[in-house]
């Protein structure tokens, strides 16, 4: 055999291999000469589309274009021919391929030039985007019930601040003053009875202004900004000065870096991180340490304590509202705390969780990313 044969048979099989892999693409693929006349097709071409290849072969590829475009798709192919050149997918246009039956299929089209003997060729590629249409279609209509029942969360809050809180209030007072007035007047269980009604009307009260802060971490922020992590920390320290005074709590902490962040919010997250660990003291005075460290582009704080701990089976159902690991009696609260801490921690783009164990403390983990703002206590 002479260098020719054998690179004629070389050529042969590129050849085929060619043609395989034209015929069993997972695309449909059409080729049209510069009349816009249909050459070649595949075989998912005519899965996708309806048509047997006869039918297709010799065709205006206008023919597989939806009737209210086809004027436009001949202007623009005329255009194309003239100035021939590779386009890529994802145009960021909603195209529409037309199947035999008049239907119409979303597709994400490619195009590219192909040099022939016979001339040149304009070859498309054509993938099915059915399913990522409609996945973005339920995106959008989750995002707009998203928007209503934000809507109606804050038409929630505004109710829990204004119409209710008043007639809580005046259940308390005026059960108070009955106590006050008719006091010596009233057996024991009367007074219990009094007692009783002041205590559910005062939890009810504290009750809604939780669910009012759970409800306003995500409508009423403000834009996060470069805080300084140490001054936060300071200023929430000065607002619970007196309940760590009179649980005789220490609270130390590590240099804390610059993040970008609601100010507020962060305020609230240790807040409720400190007195979280405070409540849940056990026996001894608390001991409360913050600190925090950057690792891969997120900076982890730490809330650590020495209490009576949690066990790990119970670590993610402790964020979920309402959820209550212990009874009233022995520690008191609404079981909102720690969903708002999540709320607050997700809404900046980060992660909480609890690393603990029954009578060995706790550490609270949060993170926010960093940004070129937070270089401090790196």
């Amino acid at each position: 055999m002479d260098g020719s044969a054998s690179a004629t048979d070389a050529a042969e099989i590129r050849t085929r291999q060619f043609e395989r892999l034209f015929e069993f693409a997972p695309d449909a693929i059409i080729a049209v000469d510069a009349q816009g006349k249909i050459v070649l097709v595949n075989e998912e071409t005519e899965r996708m589309l309806g048509y047997l290849r006869d039918e297709l072969l010799g065709q205006p590829v206008e023919l597989l274009v939806p009737e209210r475009v086809q004027a436009r798709h001949a202007v623009h192919r005329a255009d194309y021919v003239a100035h021939p050149r590779r386009r890529p997918p994802g145009t960021g246009m909603e195209l529409n391929a037309r199947h035999k039956d008049g239907s119409e299929v979303p597709v994400d089209i490619s195009l590219g030039p192909l040099d022939t003997d016979e001339g040149v060729l304009i070859v498309s590629v054509l993938r099915d985007v059915s399913e990522r249409r409609e996945a973005e279609r339920r995106i959008a209509r989750q995002a707009d019930e998203l928007i209503r029942s934000n809507a109606e969360l804050e038409q929630f809050a505004y109710v829990a601040s204004h119409d209710l809180q008043e007639p809580l209030r005046m259940v308390a007072s005026y059960t108070q003053l009955l106590a006050r007035r008719y006091g010596n007047d009233l057996d024991d269980d009367a007074r219990e009875f009094i007692r009783y009604a002041v205590d559910g009307a005062t939890r009810m009260q504290r009750l809604i202004n939780d669910l009012l802060a759970y409800s306003r971490v995500g409508t009423q922020g403000s834009p996060p900004e470069p805080v300084d992590g140490d001054a936060v920390l300071g200023r929430t320290l000065d607002d619970v000065r007196e309940a760590l005074a009179e649980s005789q709590a220490t609270v130390t902490h590590d240099p804390l870096p610059t993040v970008r962040a609601d100010g507020d919010q962060l305020g609230q997250l240790f807040q409720n991180l400190i007195t979280n660990a405070v409540k849940f003291c056990g026996d001894t005075p608390p001991k409360v340490h913050v600190s925090a460290e950057r690792r891969d582009g997120e900076w982890y704080f730490f809330v650590r304590d020495e209490g009576i701990g949690i066990d790990p089976e119970y670590a993610e159902r402790i964020f979920v509202i309402f959820q209550r690991l212990h009874t009233r009696s022995e520690h008191p609260g609404t079981g909102i705390g720690l969903a708002v801490c999540k709320k607050i921690v997700e809404r900046h783009g980060g992660r909480i969780w609890v690393e603990s164990s029954p009578g060995a403390g706790s550490t609270f983990v949060f993170t926010i990313p960093a940004t070129d703002a937070g270089q401090r206590a790196a």
